[in-house]
C-alpha cells in the first residue's frame, strides 16, 4: 500500500518560470552550469548547483557551496521569486518531447514507504553523492530536486488525470530544448482524498530516475524524526519531493559506451576475440548503427560501424539482470577484452545518453577514442522485474527523457 501527501509548493511565479527552471544537478557539469546562468540571476542552477557563484577552484563537496545554495534558496524566496502555496495540494505535471507525452502526479513520496521497499529501487547508491545530497537537503531545508518515480498503470488513475488537465494550468511554456513543460494544482479536498485512495490501493513505486535524491530525502528525514521528541509521523520531513508517472507513459532512451583504447590489442587481435562472444558483421554504409533488436549492438571501430549480436548461451536469458544487454556487453566484452572491472570506477570508459544521438559516439572515436557501442534501449519491464527481485541493474542502465525541470516546484521539509 503506498503512502503519498499532498503538501504547499513552493514555486515561480507565473513570470518567472520560464528563468527560474533549469535542468537537475546532476545533467551539467560546474563549467556548464557557469555558462548556462549568464545573465540569469534567478535561474535555479544557482540553488542546485550553487558553486558556480563561487570561486572556480572551490571543492565541490566544501560546506560553503551548501551555505551558498541556502542563501540563494532564501534569497529567491525574499525577492518574492518563488511564492509558497497558501494550502496543500497535490499537481499535475506533463512534459511533451516530440511524440513522447507524459503527465505526472507531484506528490510527497514517504520515507517509511522507501525505506520498507514499497518504493522499489534498481541501482546502488554511491556514498559521496548520497552524502553530498543529504547536506544538501538538510541544509536548504528542501527538497530541491524531485525523485522520478513510476508505478504500473491504473485506469482510474488515468482518468483522473485527464480531467484535471482539462482547467487551467499554473504554467505552461516551452524551455530552449524544446521541451514543453505544464503544470496544473489540484486542491479541492475531494479530488486531493480520492487521489491518496487510489494510491493506496497500489502496491509498489519503483525508482526510474533519482537514487540518490530519494536515498538523501529519507536518510534527511529519519535523521530529523530522532532529533523530533514530539515527532507525529505528518511532518513534512517524512515526505520527499516525487512526480510519479504511469508506467506506459514513460521513454527509456540508449545508454552508449564509448571506450578510451583497446586494452594494448591490435585491431585484429579484438575483433578476433570480441567474435567468441558476438557474430560481426560489417553495418549498412551510411549512417550510425541503431540496434533493431534486444541482444544486438552496434560498434564503432577505426571509422567503421559493426553489428554485433549476442551469441546463444552466451549469457544466462533466464536472469533478468544478466540478459540486460548492458550486462551482456560487460561480461562478455567491456569486462574480459577491453579490461573495464569496474564501469563504475575506471576512467577509461564513458557513457553517453540517447539523447545526444549516435553521432556523439562517432565524434568521440574519431576525436581519438578507441571504439564505441550503441545499445539497445532497456525497457520499463525489465526494470521493474529486477527491481521487483530485489535485484541491481549494472550501472549507466536507463536513459530516461524528457527530464524533470528542477525548481518548477520545491518541497520545503518544514
Amino acid at each position: 500500500m503506498v503512502k503519498i501527501k499532498e503538501f504547499r509548493g513552493l514555486r515561480p511565479t507565473a513570470d518567472m518560470v520560464e528563468e527560474v527552471a533549469s535542468p537537475p544537478y546532476d545533467v551539467l557539469n560546474s563549467a556548464e552550469a557557469r555558462a548556462r546562468v549568464k545573465g540569469k540571476p534567478y535561474s535555479f542552477l544557482h540553488v542546485v548547483k550553487p558553486e558556480i557563484d563561487l570561486p572556480e577552484d572551490t571543492a565541490l563537496y566544501d560546506e560553503v557551496v551548501y551555505r551558498k545554495g541556502k542563501e540563494n534558496l532564501d534569497k529567491f524566496i525574499s525577492d518574492k521569486v518563488l511564492i509558497q502555496d497558501p494550502r496543500p495540494a497535490f499537481y499535475f505535471y506533463r512534459l511533451i518531447m516530440g511524440d513522447t507525452n507524459q503527465t505526472g502526479l507531484v506528490a510527497g513520496a514517504s520515507i517509511d514507504d522507501y525505506a520498507n521497499n514499497v518504493i522499489k529501487k534498481h541501482e546502488r547508491t554511491r556514498v559521496d553523492k548520497k552524502a553530498d545530497r543529504i547536506k544538501h537537503v538538510d541544509t536548504l531545508n528542501a527538497n530541491t530536486g524531485p525523485v522520478f518515480l513510476t508505478y504500473r498503470a491504473r485506469g482510474e488513475m488515468d482518468a483522473l488525470t485527464d480531467e484535471a488537465v482539462q482547467t487551467k494550468p499554473l504554467y505552461d511554456f516551452t524551455a530552449e530544448d524544446g521541451i514543453r513543460h505544464t503544470l496544473w494544482k489540484v486542491d479541492d479536498l475531494k479530488t486531493v482524498a480520492k487521489i491518496r485512495e487510489i494510491f493506496s490501493g497500489i502496491d509498489y513505486l519503483y525508482v526510474a530516475d533519482g537514487h540518490h535524491r530519494s536515498a538523501s530525502g529519507t536518510k534527511v528525514g529519519q535523521q530529523r524524526r530522532a532529533e523530533n521528541s514530539s515527532h507525529t509521523g505528518e511532518e513534512e520531513y517524512n515526505y520527499f519531493l516525487s512526480v510519479i508517472f504511469p508506467h506506459d507513459q514513460l521513454r527509456i532512451m540508449d545508454y552508449n559506451r564509448v571506450v578510451r583504447d583497446l586494452n594494448g590489442l591490435s585491431r585484429g587481435d579484438f575483433l578476433s576475440l570480441v567474435s567468441q562472444k558476438f557474430e560481426i558483421a560489417p553495418a549498412p554504409v551510411g549512417s550510425p548503427y541503431r540496434p533493431e533488436t534486444p541482444h544486438n549492438f552496434g560498434m564503432y571501430l577505426d571509422g567503421q560501424w559493426y553489428r554485433l549480436t549476442a551469441k546463444a548461451g552466451s549469457f544466462p536469458e533466464d536472469n533478468p539482470v544478466g540478459s540486460l544487454d548492458a550486462s551482456i556487453l560487460q561480461e562478455n566484452l567491456l569486462s574480459p577484452i577491453l579490461g573495464i572491472g569496474d564501469p563504475r570506477k575506471d576512467n577509461r570508459i564513458d557513457f553517453v545518453g540517447g539523447i545526444r544521438g549516435l553521432d556523439e559516439l562517432v565524434r568521440k572515436v574519431d576525436g581519438g577514442e578507441a571504439v564505441a557501442f550503441s545499445l539497445y534501449p532497456t525497457s520499463i519491464g525489465q526494470l521493474m522485474d529486477v527491481a521487483d527481485r530485489g535485484l541491481v541493474m549494472p550501472p549507466k542502465s536507463t536513459w530516461f527523457e524528457p527530464k524533470l525541470r528542477s525548481g518548477i516546484i520545491v518541497h520545503l521539509l518544514d
